[in-house]
């Protein structure tokens, strides 16, 4: 799919769901006259996920939730859009019950309500979310996160059946929103522990775009440790991510992307046989994509019976594309494994811009496949 241009609104205004008139430019043209601080006291008890959405739900736009914890969750906490929520600090630690199995631990207010709109931006920060996932059987997600122009920072996210971290275009029943959900950043979050991808950006269409995913950890992820369905216009740099099941970095539909400066060590660990990337994206025809400066290793034995890539684009999804591979460091267990690779897949071709990597450890260094152009660049 051609990547669009990034816009949230039509050209007429449009009513949220809390009464605020946004302007064709997503300006809010009216809002509080004064912004509150409202805190939330939690008891450790089975009453705590009603005091914290009481509490949200009494809250005006503009309004900043302190959630004061421990916290025991047996219901979701629903994000009203257009408010900051944060603990005291990452000792403030919001865990689910027992038996509970929640969808997520805390939602975006339109994900849950199943909205056709992408909700006003929210904040979410110094908290420590707990999956709890040796006493719940639901594919249980921490922090799932359905508005634009947000920001998700300093957070712990442990032990999710599901993804760590999610932010989707799809409402909790399979709504997509029709318009967009960009400009967001999420960094200096720790993603251990999660059975399915450790942060997933959804995206079934062209709609969560122009992000910043940047200073994260991910760690001990059942499938990816990042996995972006939609990649257009972010920035996924300065992540650590490792002892994955699959690909420790999966940036699919890149178009002016930046994957830079990451460090992977340890993915494919997966018993299921499989071929694995460290790195690996596949792009678009109208732009173009750096991957560089990353650190790709695998210091554990590979797997039997599975291919290992450490950085690769496996695919152009239409017509030509345009890729600068530069300035990685890449260094394989022993004598398996392909170090870069190049591949047009179903596209019309390939060019990449190939130099200054360093490659050791593996089979094979490079592969470049047919309709694919190295070129040192300029």
């Amino acid at each position: 799919m051609v990547r669009s241009t990034a816009r949230r609104l039509s050209a007429i205004a449009v009513v949220t769901s809390t009464g605020v008139i946004l302007a064709a430019s997503g300006a809010v043209s009216s809002s509080p006259a004064y912004a509150a601080k409202v805190t939330a006291t939690c008891s450790n008890t089975s009453t705590d996920a009603a005091t914290i959405n009481s509490t949200i739900s009494g809250s005006s736009v503009g309004d900043e939730i302190v959630i004061d914890g421990p916290c025991l969750l047996n219901a979701t906490i629903v994000l009203s859009p257009g408010r900051s929520y944060r603990g005291d600090s990452r000792n403030t630690v919001l865990k689910q019950a027992n038996g509970a199995n929640l969808t997520a631990l805390m939602a975006s207010y339109g994900f849950v309500n199943n909205s056709t709109t992408t909700d006003d931006p929210i904040s979410v920060r110094s908290l420590a979310l707990d999956g709890n996932k040796a006493n719940n059987t639901q594919a249980t997600t921490g922090l799932v996160v359905r508005a634009w122009q947000s920001t998700v920072e300093d957070l712990q996210v442990t032990n999710c059946h599901g993804n760590g971290i999610r932010v989707t275009n799809l409402s909790a029943n399979g709504t997509p929103i029709t318009n967009t959900e960009v400009n967001g950043r999420i960094s200096n979050v720790f993603v251990t522990g999660s059975d399915n991808h450790g942060i997933y950006i959804q995206d079934t269409g062209n709609a969560v775009t122009d992000w910043y995913l940047e200073d994260t950890w991910v760690a001990g992820s059942g499938a990816d440790g990042i996995h972006l369905d939609n990649t257009a216009g972010w920035a996924v740099e300065r992540n650590h991510v490792y002892g994955v099941g699959n690909d420790a970095i999966y940036a699919n539909r890149t178009f002016g992307s930046s994957v830079s400066d990451n460090y992977i060590e340890d993915f494919g660990q997966s018993s299921t046989a499989g071929t694995y990337y460290g790195i690996q994206t596949t792009v678009q025809g109208d732009a173009a994509t750096t991957i560089t400066g990353n650190r790709v290793f695998n210091f554990q034995s590979e797997v039997s019976g599975s291919t290992y890539r450490y950085l690769g684009i496996s695919q152009v999804n239409y017509s030509t594309g345009v890729a600068s591979v530069t300035g990685n460091v890449i260094r394989g267990k022993g004598t398996t494994g392909t170090g870069l690779y190049y591949s047009k897949g179903g596209g019309t071709a390939l060019t990449v811009a190939s130099t200054g990597n360093n490659v050791t450890g593996v089979a094979t260094q490079r592969s470049i496949g047919t309709g694919v152009t190295v070129i040192a660049g300029i």
